[in-house]
């Protein structure tokens, strides 16, 4: 359930381009109502509404996480900050390049906090997380934080090779199931390797 709620903007950013896609004369009729009887070429129109509708999206998401916890955490405010500043772009300028930016900015966001809270802060962010749930040398922290580290910057550059390279409906599918299953067998290795260490250590 948490993992669907995190991927709730993306699932519904999916649905709502491929609908549009299917229907581009109605979906261009919606976007051009919902930016103010602006002109809306029909082949725009998918991610023009599926921006809009991650957007709001994303901001319910907030406004839920702060109304059940009270509190929401800071990545998730980056996030809004760029699908709001990316996807504003996107739909004045009418072109996709914009929102294609904002997943690998996140992605150099995450890496680049993680980074900073080590070398200046001295923090390690995944035994923040996990370091009630197992103990490790620290050691073994630092190299599972690096690998974090590496793999949000790759999956960086992974975003943009995708989107500036093939079809934004492609770019648009590797969005939800590429990114989703890249992370999902990284931590399916990063488990494996983390089980192998500690039946070593027994």
């Amino acid at each position: 359930m948490k993992l669907l709620f995190d991927l709730f903007p993306v699932i519904l950013f999916f649905a709502s381009f491929k609908y549009a896609g299917a229907h581009p004369e109605a979906a261009a009729g919606w976007v051009a109502g919902l930016l103010g009887g602006a002109a809306v070429n029909p082949a725009q129109a998918p991610i023009l509404l599926a921006t809009i509708v991650v957007i709001v999206a994303t901001a319910a998401q907030i406004a839920w996480v702060h109304f059940r916890h009270g509190k929401v955490d800071k990545m998730l405010w980056i996030s809004l900050g760029l699908v709001v500043v990316f996807g504003g772009m996107t739909l004045a300028f009418q072109n996709e390049a914009f929102i294609m930016w904002k997943p690998t900015l996140l992605y150099w966001a995450f890496a680049g906090s993680m980074l900073i809270a080590a070398w200046f802060m001295k923090k390690n962010a995944i035994k923040a997380m996990l370091g009630e749930q197992m103990k490790l040398p620290d050691a073994v922290w630092d190299r599972l934080n690096l690998a974090w580290i590496g793999f949000f910057l790759v999956m960086g550059v992974l975003n943009l090779v995708v989107a500036f390279n093939f079809s934004t409906d492609t770019w648009v599918n590797f969005k939800l199931f590429g990114g989703m299953g890249l992370m999902f067998a990284f931590v399916l290795v990063q488990g494996a390797m983390l089980s192998k260490y500690m039946e070593e250590e027994k």
